[in-house]
C-alpha cells in the first residue's frame, strides 16, 4: 500500500463524525494533505488525503473498527507519488465558476450544463447548493434554484461554451453564468442599474404616453430603441415631443403606480447592508429616478430632467441626454470617484442603449434583456428575480440578512 492513501467516509450524518477520525489519526500522528466534507440529505461523505507512517495497520484497523462503530462506510484508496505530485502541480490552473439559475433544477439541465463544460476541456471540482432547501409543495411560479459548479482548467473556446449555454437557456428556460473565478468576482463594491424594465417593470415614457393619449406611437418607438433599431438619442427626442402639454400633475401619480421589478428590493436592501454603492444611471427621467432612489435606497441617481414650464412637459429635456455612451461616462465616473476599479463594478440593464456600460463594468448583466442584448452582455438573468444577482456573486441563501 502506498503512504499516501484517501480515506473515504460515508453513511449516515451524526455531529462528531470529523473529530472522531481525525482524533484516531491525531494519535497516529498523520499528516493531513487534503480534506473535504459535504452533506445531502442528512448523509454525510468525508474526504481526508493521508501520508500514513511505515506502520500503518494499526491506524487501518482503528479506523475501520470507527467506521463499524458507527455504522459508516469507510473505503481505503491509496495514491502513488507521481499521481500526489502532479495533483500538486496544477493546483495553479484557472479556476472559473458556473451558475445555474432556475424555478426548479432538472437532472437534464446539469446532464447539458456538465456536458458542455466537459467538451470545453474543464474539469468540475465541487458543486454547491446556493438556494435553501426545496419543498416539494413548493409553487413553481415563485420557488427558485441555484447551484454552482468550481471549474478548473481553461476552456477550449470561450465563445463556443459561452454560445452552447445560451442554447440551453433559450430551450429550457434556466440561466447560465460563467465567470472566471477571481479576486475581483468577491470584491465588487458598485452596483449600478438602468431603471425602465430593469429596477422597474414598465417603460416610465411608455405610461407617461398614455396619459398624453399617445401609448401606441410612444410604445413602438420605444420597441424599436429596445431592439437596437433606431439610434437612441433620436428615439428618445420623438417620443418626448409627443409628450409635449402633458400637465406636471400626471407625474406623482404615474409614480406612485410603478410595479418594482421581482427581487429589486431585497437585492438592494442586501447590497447596502453589505456596504455597496448603488446607483440609477437611466435614460429615463430623474423625477422618477429620486422617487426609487428614496423608496430603495439608492445612492446615486442620473437621469434625463424633463422640462416643465407653466405645470406642462416642453417635450424637451434640460442638459445632455443620457444615451447609452453618457451611461458608461456615468458609471466610470462614479466609480472613480469612489476609488474603485472598473473590474468591481456590477451593471445590470436590458436595453441596447445599456451595452456599452455593461462592456465597461467587471460583470456586466443582461436582466430579462431583449435578444441582442442577451448575445452580446457578459451575462444575462431572464428567469428569475433581481435579488439573483446575488448568486452570482456566490450569495446563499442562509447568508440572508
Amino acid at each position: 500500500m502506498s503512504d499516501i492513501v484517501l480515506v473515504t467516509v460515508t453513511g449516515p450524518d451524526r455531529p462528531g463524525i470529523t473529530a472522531q477520525f481525525s482524533h484516531i489519526m491525531a494519535q497516529a500522528n498523520l499528516r493531513i494533505l487534503d480534506m473535504g466534507q459535504s452533506v445531502i440529505h442528512n448523509n454525510v461523505s468525508l474526504g481526508m488525503l493521508v501520508s500514513l507512517p511505515d506502520d500503518q495497520s494499526q491506524v487501518v484497523r482503528d479506523l475501520l473498527f470507527k467506521a463499524h462503530e458507527l455504522g459508516l462506510t469507510l473505503k481505503l484508496s491509496p495514491v502513488k507519488s507521481a499521481e500526489y505530485e502532479s495533483w500538486v502541480a496544477s493546483q495553479g490552473q484557472q479556476k472559473h465558476v458556473v451558475t445555474l439559475l432556475a424555478r426548479q433544477i432538472t437532472a437534464e439541465h446539469i446532464a447539458k450544463m456538465s456536458a458542455v463544460v466537459t467538451e470545453h476541456g474543464l474539469n468540475i471540482e465541487s458543486i454547491t447548493r446556493l438556494t435553501g432547501r426545496e419543498s416539494l409543495q413548493s409553487d413553481t411560479n415563485s420557488s427558485k434554484a441555484c447551484i454552482e459548479m468550481s471549474l478548473y482548467g481553461q476552456p477550449t473556446n470561450s465563445d463556443s461554451m459561452r454560445a452552447a449555454f445560451l442554447n440551453i437557456s433559450a430551450e429550457h428556460n434556466v440561466d447560465i453564468a460563467f465567470q472566471e473565478d477571481s479576486i475581483w468576482r468577491r470584491n465588487r463594491r458598485l452596483v449600478v442599474f438602468d431603471m425602465d424594465s430593469t429596477l422597474i417593470e414598465a417603460e416610465v415614457i411608455d405610461e407617461l404616453a398614455i396619459e398624453a393619449g399617445v401609448g401606441e406611437q410612444v410604445a413602438d418607438i420605444t420597441e424599436a430603441a429596445m431592439r437596437g433599431e433606431i439610434d437612441f438619442q433620436e428615439s428618445f427626442r420623438q417620443r418626448l415631443a409627443l409628450l409635449e402639454g402633458l400637465s406636471e400633475d400626471v407625474l406623482q401619480g404615474v409614480a406612485e403606480r410603478l410595479v418594482i421589478t421581482e427581487g429589486a428590493e431585497h437585492l438592494i436592501s442586501t447590497l447596502n447592508t453589505l456596504g455597496y454603492k448603488t446607483a440609477i444611471i437611466s435614460g429615463g427621467f430623474t423625477y422618477f429616478a429620486q422617487y426609487l432612489q428614496k423608496r430603495l435606497g439608492i445612492d446615486y441617481i442620473h437621469a434625463n430632467e424633463l422640462e416643465i414650464v407653466d405645470g406642462k412637459v416642453t417635450g424637451q429635456v434640460k442638459g445632455i441626454i443620457v444615451d447609452g455612451a453618457r451611461k458608461a461616462e456615468l458609471l466610470q465616473e462614479i466609480a472613480a470617484s469612489l476609488g474603485i476599479r472598473l473590474q468591481q463594478v456590477i451593471a445590470v440593464g436590458d436595453g441596447a442603449n445599456d451595452l456599452p456600460m455593461l462592456s465597461v463594468a467587471g460583470l456586466g448583466i443582461a436582466f430579462r434583456a431583449k435578444p441582442i442584448v442577451k448575445e452580446s452582455a457578459k451575462q444575462s438573468i431572464s428567469t428569475l428575480g433581481l435579488d439573483s444577482i446575488l448568486y452570482l456573486l456566490g450569495y446563499r441563501d442562509r447568508d440572508a440578512m
